[in-house]
């Protein structure tokens, strides 16, 4: 007989059915929680309060990941009453003091995500768990913002997302624990087809190539359902691995295909390096079918025109921010993170500082670090001042609304920064959709 059989033998089936719940109830939920229901996890005791930055450092995403360190720790000095406050001044309504959060200072911790979706879950548990972290923000990737999202949920505590533009992030695969302040694919694609229809006409042929992983996929569905509607053919759909490096393989095809338009669903370094060989391919000197070829890239940034040199000059993409914005809290914090560090911020970082701010001003609104607490305080939650306009999180499916802005490789940029012109602010309005369009369950929140 072995053990487990001799155990099972000295218990009734009543006691041992008690036995095997609390058993279960002890290896599912922190010691904290048992010992007070009140409680939750990483509830901070002492004087500071942990936020971790989880960010490609390493990989093809890694320029973006140093622009959101750099954001999320002038973010830090900020809520902590240090520097000129930055967004702190523009934001309303407004709940933070410049003493931290709820009186108490934060502090930070790091991971690199490595653009990998396992790396990043790693390195966000080893800070909930041995840092002691209370909200976990950061990420270049829709792939590890999906992962990462999901272990908060299962961990008890906030998610953030830093870049991520899959529809899946607040779709399919949303949670409770989680709040996306960038925009996603299907605005994008809803943005950009007025503009595309007004400059390249309704009668194209499309060839896609795209990144293979939740936000590529998305991207090129949002992307061929909205040049479909104006009437453009889809010639072919080609994923391509993330990181690839040499696209010659990819680009080769487009030459005898008959498509006059490259949609290149791309994004970091791979964008970069996509479009600098599609360019030296001669794509953008060709005429086909009577019209003269076309590049464009659904997403992009600052950071990636300046990666992409001339090759960037005229493409039409999208995008969640910019620093040529003159709002004033656009300026504020261009005039904040110029001052840091010399030059002016992305998309990237633009979203990690506001990320950072929404959730310390939620808790101080919420007066908790409960994250059902925080949750609460931040569903339906509208705000001004922080560089798009008004905005809202909307509670249904933890995604914020707010203006896109279709964008320009700028032809005669003034300096290495002056990369790209907006060619349209284009209005919520445009670009909303009803949140059961994507699926997926919120569920509830897990303290």
């Amino acid at each position: 007989m072995s053990d487990d059989d001799k155990k099972f033998g000295t218990l009734s089936r009543r006691g041992f059915l008690k036995a095997s719940i609390a058993t279960a109830a002890a290896a599912a939920a922190p010691t904290i929680l048992i010992r007070n229901a009140h409680a939750f996890v990483n509830e901070p005791k002492g004087a500071t309060v942990t936020l971790g930055f989880n960010v490609p450092q390493t990989g093809p995403y890694a320029d973006e990941g140093a622009d959101e360190l750099r954001a999320f720790k002038l973010a830090v000095k900020h809520l902590n009453g240090e520097g000129n406050g930055g967004m702190l001044n523009t934001m309303k309504p407004l709940s933070l003091k410049g003493n931290g959060i709820l009186g108490k200072k934060v502090v930070y911790v790091t991971g690199d995500t490595q653009t990998k979706s396992d790396a990043a879950r790693a390195s966000a548990k080893r800070m909930i768990e041995k840092d002691g972290a209370l909200m976990i923000s950061g990420g270049s990737s829709s792939g590890v913002a999906i992962a990462v999202q999901s272990l908060c949920q299962e961990a008890g505590v906030i998610f953030m997302a830093g870049l991520t533009h899959s529809n899946d992030t607040t779709g399919k695969d949303k949670r409770k624990h989680g709040f996306r302040h960038f925009f996603n694919a299907y605005m994008s694609g809803q943005a950009l087809a007025p503009v595309l229809a007004e400059e390249y006409g309704t009668d194209r042929r499309a060839y896609h190539l795209t990144a293979d992983y939740t936000w590529g996929w998305t991207q090129e569905e949002s992307i061929k359902n909205a040049t479909e509607a104006l009437g453009w053919k889809t010639v072919a759909t080609v994923r391509t691995p993330l990181g690839a490096g040499d696209f010659s393989q990819y680009i080769t095809p487009v030459l005898n295909s008959g498509a006059d338009v490259l949609i290149l669903n791309h994004y970091g370094k791979d964008m970069v390096n996509s479009l600098i060989q599609a360019v030296q391919f001669g794509l953008r000197d060709k005429m086909v079918n009577g019209k003269k070829f076309e590049i464009m890239v659904p997403l992009f940034s600052r950071l990636m025109a300046q990666g992409a040199g001339d090759a960037i000059k005229g493409i039409l993409g999208s995008t969640n921010w910019n620093w040529s914005l003159t709002d004033e809290g656009s300026q504020a914090f261009v005039k904040s993170f110029g001052a840091e560090y010399g030059f002016p911020p992305s998309q990237a970082a633009h979203t990690c500082y506001v990320q950072t701010l929404l959730y310390a001003n939620a808790c101080e609104m919420a007066g908790t670090f409960n994250p059902c607490g925080v949750i609460e305080a931040l569903e339906g939650f509208k705000f001004d001042g922080m560089g798009n306009g008004p905005t809202e999180y909307r509670a249904a499916d933890h995604q914020c609304f707010k203006n896109v802005l279709v964008v320009r490789g700028n032809q005669n940029p003034t300096s290495q920064f002056d990369l790209l012109e907006v060619v349209k602010e284009v209005p919520r309005s445009q670009v909303a959709y009803d949140p059961k369009i994507f699926g997926g369950e919120l569920g509830s929140c897990n303290a």
